[in-house]
């Protein structure tokens, strides 16, 4: 018989379907599910070779134990009882030592959408380590801050410009459904543009292709901003209705008219300075280059897919929060807290750098 379940060997959760035997109810093997609407069937390889996890030979089926020094190697098998009780005590002697800082919870991969979290902070503790932490916090801390939501889905299929930056997703194993409806936009003609310092297999496809200065991208992405207000490329319903217009005039320019005509005025010449020559500095890639990306996008209007990752800017002092913030401030692309002042960080600014700090506090 076929049973529906979902593959988990990243986050993707593309649609398996799993072969069971009637008699023994063992899996015989998995494939990709068709009807499932992310992956539709085109699964990785990784999918199918779940099996392998299943029969695998040294897969732990219960808990164990250790027993003898710490990395001797010694280890016993207890009841679930056991190890939960045993467990529990622990966390319990700590919190009501004063212990906190002591427990941390680790795994994986979270299977979970916040639960964690919310079990951890009730008892007080701030200790949730996983993949995420060291891989895609930074990232998700941008989205939440900028969007509300920490792994937006990009209409890279009805896209007709779809702007990747960094080592993203799409370049390598991560996200399969992403991956497909970028190359069925592209045969629907859209433009590809990647933003990376390397050339990724991304990049390999892409129809614009810049490779910045590790750490700079927020200056192209600024630039971009300035063009399109500069030009008013914007849209101005969607930013008058979602954007905190108003708090930005309160805030930077509480002697003007509270009306949402100075307000783009305002904002525009708080942008000014993001000129093309300014990215081109900072980003070490030609001036026509920017200046192309930025037509790219304005042309786009509210077709713009876009999507960022990881790259050689996650060890800069930048990092993902940065890029985040600043291609999502773009009027193109507003979220409810675009029109804060304009933040974002480059790899020589020093000014820059001071908003870079404020815009990573907290993160790891």
């Amino acid at each position: 018989m076929l049973i529906p379940t979902t593959c988990f060997n990243c986050e993707s959760a593309c649609g398996l379907l799993g072969y069971v035997d009637k008699q023994d109810l063992s899996i015989k093997k998995l494939e990709g599910n068709p009807a499932h609407p992310g992956s539709r069937g085109r699964n990785c390889a990784k999918g199918p070779a779940t099996i392998n996890q299943l029969d695998d030979p040294e897969r732990i089926l219960y808990p164990l134990r250790r027993v003898g020094e710490r990395g001797a190697g010694g280890w016993e098998r207890c009841t679930w009882d056991e190890a939960l009780d045993d467990i529990a005590a622990r966390i319990r002697t700590a919190i009501l030592d004063g212990r906190r800082d002591e427990v941390m919870y680790h795994v994986g991969r979270p299977g979970e959408d916040g639960f964690a979290e919310r079990f951890l902070a009730a008892w007080g503790v701030d200790g949730h380590n996983s993949h995420t932490n060291i891989c895609s916090a930074g990232a998700r801390f941008g989205y939440t801050l900028w969007g509300g939501y920490d792994r937006p889905s990009p209409d890279h299929a009805n896209a007709k410009v779809i702007l990747l930056l960094s080592s993203h997703l799409e370049s390598g194993h991560y996200f399969n459904p992403h991956a497909q409806r970028i190359m069925e936009g592209k045969l629907d003609g859209a433009k590809l543009v990647v933003i990376d310092p390397r050339m990724s297999n991304t990049a390999s496809h892409a129809d614009l292709w810049l490779a910045p200065w590790p750490g700079s991208e927020a200056a192209i992405l600024l630039a971009v901003a300035a063009h399109l207000l500069r030009t008013r490329r914007i849209a101005t319903d969607y930013m008058r209705r979602w954007v905190n217009w108003e708090t930005y005039l309160d805030r930077l320019h509480p002697g003007e008219p509270r009306d949402f005509d100075t307000f783009l005025d305002r904002l525009t010449e708080d942008y000014a300075r993001y000129t093309f020559e300014f990215a081109a500095q900072e980003a070490r890639v030609p001036v026509e280059r920017i200046e192309e990306l930025a037509k790219l996008v304005a042309d786009a209007g509210t077709q713009l897919a876009a999507h960022v990752w990881r790259a050689a800017a996650a060890g800069n002092r930048g990092r993902w929060p940065a890029a985040c913030s600043s291609s999502t401030c773009s009027p193109a692309a507003s979220g409810p807290r675009a029109a804060q002042a304009p933040t974002g960080g480059t790899s020589s600014s020093r000014t820059a750098r001071t908003r870079r700090r404020r815009t990573t506090t907290g993160t790891s």
